[in-house]
């Protein structure tokens, strides 16, 4: 079958009750693992390529190994970008043949980023491309209140919200503990704040 939209399986998961695991794939044994992996669990799977990924083996590579994989594959599979850095990079894997897209503007003051957001998902939908993006928080002193560092980095649910009614983005990163690599101690993730955010706060 054809690789998919990530919101499709994500629509399914929701209904369904589970998750959708995402794994990098730099090179054909990691897409080989990753799809074989899916289908003895027959489960849908997100193939996604990181900015490392894309240095490394490079968008058309990518896109022809995900794309062989998905059309033998028996279960669904979608090839999503991790971490976009730019429009021009997110334009660039959509027409090389990803069918999910990641633009990341958490750097980015709000308004900038849903700007941003917005103007992926005005090329995307164009093509069925499904879009995620991620909201950031700094850590420090802001009109006299200073947060805590830990507190600080997690998404507030009602920005998250905002965010969402104003992009109508397909997914959105959001942070509530959570930590890119290696976990440094015991995770503790904030689940209340999570269903804060998935009720748009």
């Amino acid at each position: 079958m054809a690789l998919v939209p990530v919101s499709e399986l994500l629509k399914r998961a929701e209904a369904g009750g589970y998750a959708v695991g995402a794994f990098n794939c730099n090179n054909m044994e990691i897409v080989q693992a990753i799809m074989a992996a899916a289908e003895a669990e027959n489960a849908p799977v997100i193939m996604q390529a990181s900015q490392g990924a894309i240095k490394y083996a490079g968008i058309d590579y990518i896109v022809a190994m995900a794309r062989l994989a998905a059309e033998k594959a028996r279960v669904p599979a979608a090839l999503h970008l991790d971490h976009g850095t730019s429009f021009e990079q997110v334009v660039q894997c959509i027409r090389a043949g990803f069918s999910s897209v990641m633009i990341d503007g958490s750097r980015l003051p709000l308004a900038e980023n849903i700007a941003l957001t917005r103007r992926v998902l005005d090329v995307a939908r164009a093509v069925g491309v499904s879009v995620e993006a991620e909201l950031g928080k700094i850590g420090g002193t802001e009109d006299d209140i200073t947060v805590s560092e830990r507190e600080a980095l997690f998404t507030d649910p009602g920005e998250a919200g905002f965010f969402v009614r104003e992009t109508g983005v397909d997914a959105l990163a959001v942070a509530i503990g959570t930590a890119h690599g290696r976990y440094r101690g015991v995770p503790q993730l904030d689940f209340p704040r999570l269903e804060k955010n998935q009720g748009g706060g």
